[in-house]
């Protein structure tokens, strides 16, 4: 890919890019003051609250107009019926996507241990949702084996629309997972999860709180990921996504575009995005 096609394919990503934010209490007031309605988002959930509160605030924004994907994690959910119930409300608003996640609870609430036993359990009443998500993992998971973690990918591939991958700040290893993923048999289009611009202090401020989403309590896990944030200038999104902008859309990989983890940074996640498409586009 030339300098020009990726400087093109960078700009179409960013233009099409989604945002990751996590239910607290100014999330729905500030994306509204910063989010244009056109971003998708997706909602996380907290270890600590359950779905509801990312269920809640996916219905609010999905009432002010923006498409949005709630996290649903197994072990946060009791039975069937709280299931149902979560299904029943998302129903009675636009919001029609979900994100199935296992989660990292110690023990799970009910009988969904993983995200399969979720998605099958979606499946057996009648597949509610247009889309659904599932998470992909280039660099492995913190409690999990890898080769396990990769066959899970393989089993929850046929329930699913599209991947969303866990902080990675490698690009190399991301396209070379996603090139193996292909060489599997894998066809889902995978979006790549990539930090916003998140301060420093705002990580230290969040890693904090009781029950981070999931993206939150991954990144903080890992030693190697962490010391990126607390360095100064050790991490700049337009750095990361630039490296992997010339790999965006070939046909080895199916990378389909960017999914940014804002841990509630959007005002400064959005104002960099339009920065950069001002300089590029």
């Amino acid at each position: 890919m030339t300098g020009g096609q990726s400087t093109s394919t960078l700009a179409s990503a960013l233009r099409n890019a989604s945002y990751e934010v996590i239910p607290l209490k100014r999330t729905e007031e500030t994306v509204l003051a910063h989010v244009p309605r056109d971003v998708p988002l997706t909602v996380a959930t907290t270890h600590a609250k359950g779905p509801e509160p990312s269920v809640d605030l996916a219905a609010r924004l999905a009432g002010h107009g923006y498409s949005v994907t709630p996290h649903l994690a197994a072990r946060q959910i009791r039975d069937g019926a709280h299931l149902s119930d979560l299904v029943a409300q998302l129903r009675e608003t636009p919001v029609d996507s979900a994100f199935v996640i296992g989660g990292d609870a110690s023990e799970p609430a009910g009988p969904f241990d993983d995200a399969l036993a979720l998605l099958v359990a979606l499946d057996d009443i009648g597949h509610p949702f247009r889309r659904i998500g599932i998470a992909g993992y280039p660099e492995g998971h913190a409690m999990i084996e890898r080769e396990l973690i990769e066959k899970a990918l393989e089993k929850k591939a046929p329930y699913a629309t599209h991947v969303i991958t866990q902080i990675c700040f490698d690009a190399d290893a991301t396209v070379e997972w996603a090139r193996q993923v292909k060489q599997r048999g894998g066809a889902l289009p995978i979006r790549v999860g990539l930090p916003g611009a998140v301060s420093r202090q705002k990580l230290v401020r969040i890693s904090g709180h009781l029950g981070l989403g999931q993206s939150a309590r991954f990144l903080l896990k890992q030693q190697s990921m962490l010391w990126r944030f607390l360095l100064p200038g050790g991490y700049h999104p337009g750095r990361l996504a630039g490296r992997l902008a010339p790999h965006l859309h070939r046909p080895d990989a199916h990378l389909d575009g960017f999914h940014f983890f804002t841990f509630n940074e959007v005002a400064k996640t959005e104002a960099w995005r339009r920065s950069m498409l001002a300089r590029i586009s």
